[in-house]
């Protein structure tokens, strides 16, 4: 079937699904293979529970007559394609995001800004891959005024698979850094793949916003049409912007050429860190006329609810949660941010950073040797790549979350603030609870 025709019977249904768990009446199932199943095998029983229409590609699934399962060459191939066509046939104007670290945040706080004017559709969760992405564009309507689309990566090629479905119309990498060097080969792999967002808007002649303070991304963003942002002086900044505390919320001054002095803004986020994400949300706000009362209005509403830059007051400790991911760039972040917020007892839990390949040894000890100058009450590291550190004897080390949630409900900390920092892999978000 021809992407046009099935476009025809999406129109007819609009909803799409590839879980065989959560099938909306009426809806259009997409049988996609992953390592351990076969949508193929769910087809059916998806037309049971309510589905309109299965999109399958495997023979031996069809059936003659049965107009409602339909058979192509490649589920997922099929699937990016109409989402790419659903795209093109709205018009609809897209920003793209992508960057090793913040662009979850920062996009989030880019849909906050951009909803106090506009209709706007974002990627919701981290929902940036080669499915969650295609499934995003298939929910815009004519009523969508702007789409933010997040897109992440973790081998070489991937932005470009994921910007030629997408196509944006403007384009902004939050930052590179040492993340999935396993998957990218080296951090100048990571710049390359991050940077293809860029050759698609070069080619395209669209708008980058970039950080001008960034030297990795202004040495690929040649031949680009820019608009800058950043924190230190130059003559063409669309926004400006300057820490004023982060005890332990940031706090910011920021201002555009046109604004009548700088505006204050005191956010609910943990970390300096997430300055520059708040600077981009400004510029992209600032460049499609949200109002700048309106701006920091949002940017001070914003409460984050994703285990990133949270601050979680329990009983008997405050945790700042940036739990979900971790990689060399982000963790230092945390650190030296962490480090700056006074507190009378402070003390870290880490977890190890994944899919770092050679380097693995040498960044964990990196980390290890920063966290010794940080001069933490208490300090827990998790997973045997920490393990493998040169460290000091009162460390205390762990294997897996089980074994710090025992340590915990055995003799749980009182009155620290404490970080908990780490790849999801490890899932210390299992630790708010009991601490």
């Amino acid at each position: 079937m021809k992407i046009k025709d099935l476009y025809e019977l999406f129109v007819q249904h609009l909803v799409i699904t590839t879980d065989s768990r959560d099938v909306p009446k009426g809806s259009m199932f997409f049988a996609l293979k992953g390592e351990t199943f076969d949508g193929n095998a769910y087809a059916k029983a998806a037309l049971a529970q309510g589905a309109a229409l299965a999109i399958i590609d495997g023979q031996e699934y069809a059936e003659e007559g049965n107009e409602r399962l339909i058979l192509v060459e490649d589920v997922l191939t099929t699937l990016q394609q109409l989402a790419r066509h659903h795209r093109e046939t709205l018009g609809t104007t897209i920003v793209g995001i992508t960057g090793t670290n913040g662009k979850t945040t920062t996009k989030e706080l880019i849909a906050t800004v951009l909803k106090k004017k506009y209709k706007v559709l974002y990627t919701q969760g981290n929902f940036n891959n080669h499915i969650g992405v295609p499934k995003t564009l298939l929910q815009l309507t004519a009523e969508h005024e702007i789409a933010v689309i997040e897109m992440g990566a973790n081998h070489p090629g991937e932005i470009k698979t994921l910007v030629d479905i997408v196509r944006p119309d403007y384009g902004i990498i939050t930052n590179v850094g040492k993340a999935h060097l396993l998957g990218f080969g080296s951090f100048e792999g990571v710049i390359r793949t991050k940077g293809e967002l860029y050759d698609f808007l070069r080619q395209t002649q669209g708008t980058v916003f970039i950080n001008n303070d960034n030297p990795h991304l202004q040495g690929i963003s040649q031949g680009l049409k820019l608009v800058k942002y950043g924190q230190k002086d130059a003559d063409d900044l669309m926004v400006k912007g300057k820490l004023v505390e982060c005890n332990p919320f940031l706090k910011f001054e920021w201002e555009t050429p046109s604004s009548e002095g700088q505006r204050l803004v005191q956010t609910q986020l943990i970390g300096s860190y997430n300055l520059d994400n708040a600077l981009a949300a400004s510029c992209i706000g600032s460049f499609f006329g949200v109002a700048p009362k309106d701006i920091s209005e949002a940017l001070e509403e914003y409460i984050p609810s994703n285990n990133r830059s949270q601050l979680i007051v329990t009983k008997e400790n405050q945790l700042v949660v940036d739990a979900y991911n971790a990689n060399p760039t982000s963790m230092k972040a945390a650190l030296d941010n962490f480090r700056l917020i006074r507190a009378e007892h402070k003390m870290c839990i880490l977890g190890q950073m994944g899919e770092l390949g050679a380097v693995s040894e040498e960044e964990h000890q990196k980390i290890v040797d920063l966290v010794g100058e940080c001069g933490f009450e208490q300090v827990w590291l998790v997973g045997e790549n920490f393990a493998k550190t040169q460290h000091s004897d009162c460390y205390r080390l762990f294997a897996n979350v089980e074994e710090v949630k025992a340590s915990i409900q055995q003799k749980k900390p009182q009155g620290f603030l404490i970080l908990i920092k780490g790849s999801n892999s490890n899932r210390l978000v299992q630790t708010i609870d009991v601490l």
